[in-house]
């Protein structure tokens, strides 16, 4: 039996949430360093003690599952309602689509003045209207930031949010997740065989049924009482051993070669662990994620993982791989250089195009703060 962490009475913040993705979010600034550092992905030389580095993917997958746990954790304390939907897409695009479109522009100056991404074509006209449209999962274009593709397959699973819910309202969370989950199935399974089911999976298909794991595991705010019993954390270690097996035992190459499936069988391992940090267990990883480093981390995570990308291009490239010896120097280099460098640029980032956004809903709240911090 363990301790739970005491929650305040509000329905303030959940303890560790943030900190999840701040962690997330620095795990993909290391993946991208470790990948500019040993090419040729996902075959490689780069030292045994490194190779976990590789997965960044994965933190993905715990992006998406988060995202769909904390955008229900409101809906599952009042009876899986959300209230007008018109307002959910708004207040959406609004805490999402400043920072992005900014990240974007940045993006595309770095591309087009410094150095493009890594074996990409300098970015075109059409490639910055793909990306400022949130369409880059479904045409092809040249890339000007290697991490922007998740975001376009987030903001389509913003728009059949409201219609999970209302199955999960109606009919269930087991119905919900089943229709889901068996939905992806088949378009994975169909893939290999019809052409037409295959340009479904451009679209990263597996994410709708990580999305849906995570609402559905928001649940246990329902009950914070008997979910608070229960061995989240417990069975969250039980799903994720055999994955975490099948990942060493089967290599880079295939693993990286069976996302699609990978991706699913993490889902759930992914949703039970955060259905234990929501109910403050195990307490010692809850007090970790919620130090303030950890915290504060996550409070800008998103603009980390927006803008990251561009600098760790131009500090491996330009600075670190000219002047040092390739492997194991250049990637301890660049790790000295480029995460600090990222984490500053991103917390200066967001204090202008992320945080404001969160604290003011609307553009005139937004403008009374402007005025009154110029007065």
């Amino acid at each position: 039996m363990g301790l739970t962490v005491e929650r305040p009475a509000t329905r303030g913040r959940l303890a560790g949430l943030d900190g999840l993705r701040g962690l997330a979010a620095l795990f993909v600034v290391l993946h991208h360093c470790w990948l500019l550092t040993w090419p040729g992905f996902p075959v490689n030389d780069s030292p045994g003690w490194t190779k976990w580095l590789l997965y960044g993917h994965f933190a993905v997958v715990v992006f998406i599952v988060l995202s769909g746990f904390s955008l229900a954790v409101s809906p599952a304390r009042s009876g899986w309602r959300l209230g007008s939907v018109r307002t959910f897409f708004q207040r959406r695009a609004w805490r999402i689509l400043p920072p992005y479109w900014a990240a974007l522009l940045f993006s595309l100056v770095i591309a087009w003045a410094v150095i493009p991404q890594p074996g990409q074509q300098p970015p075109t006209g059409q490639s910055a209207l793909i990306y400022g449209l949130l369409l880059q999962d479904v045409f092809g274009s040249p890339s000007p930031n290697g991490a922007m593709w998740s975001i376009a397959v987030e903001a389509q699973l913003y728009l059949v949010f409201p219609l999970m819910l209302l199955v999960l309202r109606r009919w269930g969370a087991a119905l919900m997740l089943g229709a889901v989950t068996l939905i992806v199935v088949a378009v994975g399974a169909l893939a290999p065989a019809v052409p037409a089911v295959e340009l479904l999976m451009r679209l990263t298909p597996q994410f709708a049924a990580l999305f849906a794991i995570g609402a559905v595991c928001a649940g246990v705010l329902r009950t914070p009482e008997e979910s608070g019993r229960a061995a989240w954390h417990w069975y969250a270690a039980a799903a994720a051993a055999p994955v975490l097996l099948l990942v060493v035992a089967a290599g880079p190459v295939w693993v990286v070669g069976n996302f699609f499936w990978v991706d699913l069988a993490i889902g759930p391992a992914a949703g039970l662990l955060l259905a234990g940090v929501a109910s403050g267990r195990p307490v010692w990883l809850v007090r970790l994620l919620d130090t303030r480093p950890v915290r504060r981390l996550g409070s800008f995570s998103y603009s980390l993982y927006l803008i990251h990308a561009p600098l760790v291009v131009m500090i491996n490239r330009l600075v670190v791989a000219p002047r040092t010896p390739p492997g194991m120097p250049t990637f301890l280099l660049t790790l000295a250089l480029a995460v600090p460098a990222c984490i500053a640029a991103a917390w200066l980032f967001a204090s202008v195009f992320e945080l404001p956004f969160q604290r003011h809903r609307s553009w005139k709240g937004l403008r009374e703060a402007v005025r009154a911090r110029v007065r």
